[in-house]
């Protein structure tokens, strides 16, 4: 018999930590491989954990609320033989045969000494701390992870895939490695040193409680957007500039289009992708809101990564995001909105839909607001919000003269740090946004 350490797996870019929220098994328990363990939470998103061996549960190292960072063991499992992964400080401690030991720690040392490191945080995908190692060692690109075909639970690549492809890689397959740079952080080009923020004095104001008033704990989640929100106020000096535009050719456009497009592609067009397409054109436009703040340094971001606010059915709140915004066409944004929308309600966004985001879309109007003034989601400094589409009278203008029609309208709230962004930057962004509305071809195809 042997031990394996089960290990909190990176989840995704700037995930530093976890909250273990729910055993699946307990100590005893049998578990096949890939099988979920335990359910953990990010500040963002929930998720489980899956064994990267078959064996029994002997010991957990974690209870539920603990904070786990990445890479702790959280539990061991007793396999029945076999070579398998272990820690180096744990080697003299397994019941192993020598061989596999001595195999195990070149295998650990080989992926540690290796001068080209792939970032896993570009992928969607989970690759275990095993598979990883295995594709440092032999030279595998994330590329070519990204196209093999695992059989693992949910198409998961397992140890058998890499090393089966690796033993017909040079017949089957003739993928280029790509040569990677090592990234220079911004921390290491700083000359000096900047400050840290001192942080803010509060006082705490007494509560008045009488016997027909409950007192209920914050949820996690609810504590985490908490100290989100009061975060971005203290860090950022929020602006808001406003403006009505006329929607009504995307609404006519909409009416005529959406039961094609359904019937088509199976997904409903909601007004939700085309305000998208018309953000990252307006972005593309106006780089200088697509941009994040870090100290005294301001980094310009290549991508267009929308952030989509969704409420979730426990009336919390949660940003996935659009990669690449820019570059989907209208088919493309609608499927990936409807995707990720859907995903949100039921919990089953993995941590990196969460990650990445250079501006943020929230819409108030879904619960009626006309306008609101939406807080900015760190460290970027845009967040722009749709109001309510409302029929309203509108003076209408023509070569015969003014008159007065009903119209399709709503405000534009955009609020913006006035740290790095003007006046005249943050203004013109939203006009060139409502400009793109208001210019829409009723007669475009789909």
């Amino acid at each position: 018999m042997a031990k394996f350490e089960l290990k909190l797996p990176k989840m995704g870019e700037s995930v530093a930590e976890a909250t273990v929220t729910n055993w699946l098994k307990k100590v005893g328990d049998r578990i096949e491989m890939d099988e979920a363990v335990l359910e953990i939470a990010t500040d963002k998103v929930d998720s489980e954990v899956p064994s990267e061996v078959a064996g029994t549960l002997v010991e957990i190292l974690f209870n539920v609320d603990d904070v786990v960072q990445v890479g702790q063991t959280i539990a061991i499992i007793e396999t029945e033989g076999g070579s398998i992964e272990v820690s180096k400080e744990n080697v003299a401690e397994t019941t192993v045969e020598e061989n596999a030991v001595e195999t195990i720690n070149q295998s650990i040392e080989s992926a540690q000494e290796t001068t080209t490191s792939i970032d896993f945080s570009d992928s969607n995908k989970f690759y275990s701390p095993l598979v990883r190692n295995i594709a440092k060692e032999e030279g595998v690109t994330l590329e070519e992870l990204e196209v093999m075909e695992g059989s693992g639970k949910g198409g998961r690549v397992n140890k058998e895939d890499i090393l089966n492809y690796i033993k017909e890689r040079n017949t089957k397959f003739s993928i280029p490695k790509k040569e990677t740079i090592s990234p220079v952080t911004i921390s290491e080009t700083k000359t000096a040193s900047v400050p840290e923020k001192q942080q803010a004095v509060s006082t705490v104001v007494p509560t008045s409680v009488n016997g027909a008033d409950e007192i209920v704990e914050m949820d996690r989640m609810r504590k985490l957007i908490s100290k989100y929100m009061v975060e971005s106020v203290q860090t950022s000096a929020h602006v808001q500039s406003f403006i009505e535009v006329d929607v009504t050719n995307i609404v006519k456009w909409r009416d005529k289009v959406k039961g094609a497009f359904e019937k088509r592609e199976g997904e409903k067009l909601t007004f939700t992708p085309i305000f998208m397409e018309v953000v990252a054109k307006a972005l593309k436009d106006f780089p200088g809101m697509n941009i994040s703040v870090d100290g005294e340094y301001i980094i310009k971001k290549k991508n267009i990564n929308l952030g989509m606010a969704a409420a979730l059915p426990n009336g919390n709140l949660i940003v996935p995001v659009i990669k690449n915004a820019d570059q989907l066409n209208l088919v493309g944004m609608a499927k990936t909105v409807n995707d990720l929308a859907n995903r949100a309600r039921i919990g089953k966004l993995k941590p990196d839909d969460t990650q990445g985001g250079t501006y943020t879309v929230t819409n108030v109007g879904t619960f009626g607001s006309v306008f609101g003034t939406p807080i900015i989601n760190q460290p970027q400094v845009g967040i722009l919000a749709l109001g309510a589409i409302r029929k309203v009278p509108a003076v209408i203008e023509t070569p015969e003269g003014d008159f007065i029609g009903i119209r399709q309208k709503m405000f534009l709230s955009h609020s913006y740090d006035h740290r790095v962004v003007d006046g005249a930057l943050g203004g013109s962004f939203v006009k060139r946004v409502a400009e793109y509305l208001e210019a829409w071809d009723i007669n475009r195809d789909i």
